[in-house]
């Protein structure tokens, strides 16, 4: 985007923390919220590249607070300062997530399997106890987790990586069932996305990979940016506890031969 202030439009008064924000799927959320007149903090674990981030999208309306998504006092921090700097915490975007490992079940190490859950899933939860107890359970607001179709199906190689996924939508249901009336709980389940993160699915075969899909090409970040910008805002004020899946049409193969 880089946008000059002079060419951002008018502030919302609302405010959005977007986790692992620096790149890929969260740096487009952020993008779309910033688009609409939103402030966000974004969060992520590489200074640099958060600093970058900030200065792409306007230093003026966004900030960074740099941490590991699983641990709690990072948690407790974003949100605290997200508090300090813009006074209100609207909505939260749990986008930070990791998938170290590529292999069968079956031979899954458990202690991944731990990590991955600890960072895709807890922390998710972690962030939304911060931001409710800070802000929403008062004030409203919504929630959007990024989930995957990975959750929704078998995913070959990327179980570990799919079971966290599958438990982040349940995660959804739970607290969009808990914090109702007040806070709208939704997620987004992706297909491949073209980020740094999900390179190794279609690397050097971009164009095979696209032709599965029935819209002929692979998302982007701005994709799933729209539909988080969708599901906080007053468009989707009676959606709550659904899982929206945008997959360019892929699901539409099932049972195709």
């Amino acid at each position: 985007m880089d946008m000059t202030s002079s060419q951002l439009p008018e502030l919302s008064g609302k405010v959005a923390l977007v986790t692992g924000g620096s790149r890929g799927i969260g740096h487009g959320v952020a993008e779309a919220f910033v688009a609409r007149g939103d402030r966000v903090c974004i969060t992520g674990r590489g200074e640099d590249a958060l600093k970058e981030a900030v200065e792409a999208l306007g230093s003026d309306r966004v900030m960074y607070v740099a941490g590991k998504a699983h641990d709690e006092a990072h948690q407790a921090a974003a949100v605290e300062r997200t508090m300090e700097a813009f006074g209100r915490v609207d909505y939260l975007v749990n986008n930070a997530g990791t998938n170290p490992v590529f292999g069968p079940m079956a031979e899954l190490d458990l202690s991944v399997a731990r990590k991955v859950y600890e960072t895709n899933v807890i922390s998710a939860l972690g962030f939304a106890q911060q931001t409710w107890k800070a802000w929403q359970s008062e004030n409203g607001g919504a929630i959007v987790n990024i989930a995957s179709v990975a959750g929704l199906a078998p995913s070959p190689f990327i179980g570990a990586y799919g079971m966290s996924k599958a438990a982040m939508i349940n995660l959804t249901v739970q607290l969009a069932h808990e914090f109702a009336p007040k806070v709208r709980v939704n997620a987004i389940a992706p297909a491949v996305v073209k980020t740094k993160f999900a390179t190794a699915l279609y690397e050097g075969r971009e164009a095979e990979a696209a032709a599965a899909y029935p819209l002929a090409r692979l998302g982007v970040p701005e994709d799933i940016g729209g539909a988080a910008a969708f599901l906080t805002s007053q468009q989707s004020d009676w959606i709550t506890g659904q899982t929206l899946v945008v997959d360019g049409g892929i699901f539409l193969n099932a049972g195709v031969s």
